[in-house]
């Protein structure tokens, strides 16, 4: 039943999957994942801004199959595309964490698990088959992120994923109109205005009691406490949250590859080098945190241009179809992440639903390569695509400063090269 519900007629896009998920989700839960910060600005200009580049096809070519295989940080991927991390997911579907990765290690792509997850690490690990990264918070404090570290590198995680553009939750405008802080109250009185919601979706409400209820945090246990309560993180977010200092602990205790996620400046793309990441992810927080911020793809270019290949660049955000990750690739990305597109299928059909939006962005892709005249996705590059002009401007500054920081410092390099040096002993 499930399964029907997400196939073709019924669903061919991903925007079908979020009508789906809409019909099927209590309004909170739904706009959880639909929503973003204040006006929504960042928001939706993060899907329009793939409008603003086009396609230069290479026409009477003749692509029989195409290739969608690559690496990222030395794991095979059948496609350059990952889940990203997204909190809370076992409030969409029961054990949504592990049935997305489920669904990722299925088709032979990376899942990214939230630390605000509703289902253990290693549980998550085993489901999944497949590649798993863990997404970092601090949230609980250092011992509780070292105690999770740990977990994770026992578990299998190939990667650990910091996000810094969480010094304070954003301000989600639907989650108050929706009662989230009422609702975590758990004080019937507050919570009555706001409980109608969850009795308009019935076969929702007997999944999520048939789970087990209100989740807790398994991946975030205080000691002496144990597992976290679920509650607005807002406030613990902001009470932990991550510095450039926080990375080199947590590069220590790691010792694997890491991710930092929320990079959305040359600045803060070079101190994530500085600091021993090993990519970056050009992220708005799918527009959930600071809005009036320009669109990922946008700031791509200027990322791209500050580190160089120095480590490996992904993006997310505003991705909906396979054209979008073609255009991303194009650019110089070496993967994205999706979330919010992935989100809609689990909270529109479990494990049927995220097999089907990784699916329909399969497909699209594949069907981009051929009417692009290219075999593969490690052909892509800016030839087959027209950028903004305003957007190159940026790269053309970051490459400026690039080269007067280079020349103050050579002179020096020099100075110290061709001195004269003593003996020594």
């Amino acid at each position: 039943m499930l399964h029907a519900r997400v196939q073709p007629p019924h669903v061919v896009n991903i925007e079908d999957l979020r009508r789906v998920a809409k019909r099927r989700l209590p309004r909170v839960l739904f706009d959880y994942i639909d929503g973003g910060a204040d006006a929504e600005l960042t928001l939706r200009a993060n899907s329009r801004a793939f409008e603003t580049v086009t396609f230069r096809p290479r026409c009477a070519v003749a692509t029989s199959t195409c290739d969608l295989r690559t690496t990222v940080l030395g794991t095979s991927l059948s496609m350059p595309l990952i889940l990203a991390p997204i909190g809370s997911s076992r409030l969409f579907y029961p054990r949504g964490e592990e049935v997305a990765a489920r669904a990722a290690g299925a088709t032979g792509i990376a899942y990214t698990l939230s630390t605000l997850s509703g289902c253990a690490l290693e549980e998550v690990a085993a489901a999944a088959k497949g590649p798993v990264w863990y997404q970092l918070y601090l949230v609980g404090g250092r011992d509780c992120a070292l105690a999770a570290i740990e977990r994770a590198r026992a578990a299998g995680y190939s990667a650990l994923v910091v996000t810094i553009d969480t010094p304070v939750a954003g301000q989600r405008e639907r989650d108050l109109r929706n009662g989230v802080k009422e609702l975590l109250t758990r004080k019937f009185g507050q919570m009555l205005p706001f409980v109608n919601q969850f009795l308009a979706k019935p076969r929702w409400l007997a999944s999520f009691v048939a789970d087990g209820g209100l989740m807790n945090f398994p991946n975030v246990v205080i000691p002496g406490e144990g597992a976290m309560l679920y509650a607005d993180v807002g406030t613990a977010l902001e009470q932990s949250m991550v510095s450039w200092q926080d990375l080199r602990w947590i590069r220590d205790a790691w010792n694997l590859p890491i991710v930092v996620k929320g990079v959305h400046t040359a600045d803060d793309a070079r101190r994530a080098v500085d600091t021993g990441a090993n990519a970056v992810v050009v992220s708005n927080h799918g527009g959930r945190q600071l809005d009036g911020v320009a669109p990922t793809l946008r700031m791509l270019p200027e990322v791209l241009t500050s580190v160089g290949d120095r480590i490996e660049v992904l993006i997310d955000g505003g991705i909906r179809r396979g054209s979008d990750i073609a255009k991303a690739l194009c650019i110089g990305a070496r993967a994205v992440l999706v979330g919010r597109a992935y989100a809609y299928g689990l909270g529109a059909a479990g494990g049927a639903g995220v097999a089907r939006a990784i699916e329909i962005l399969c497909t699209d892709l594949i069907r981009t390569l051929k009417l692009l005249g290219c075999a593969s996705t490690a052909e892509l590059d800016r030839s087959f695509i027209s950028v903004p002009p305003d957007w190159l401007a940026s790269t053309r500054q970051v490459s400026a400063k690039r080269a007067s920081r280079v020349g103050r410092s050579l002179p020096r390099l020099l100075e110290s090269t061709l001195k004269p040096k003593g003996d020594g002993i």
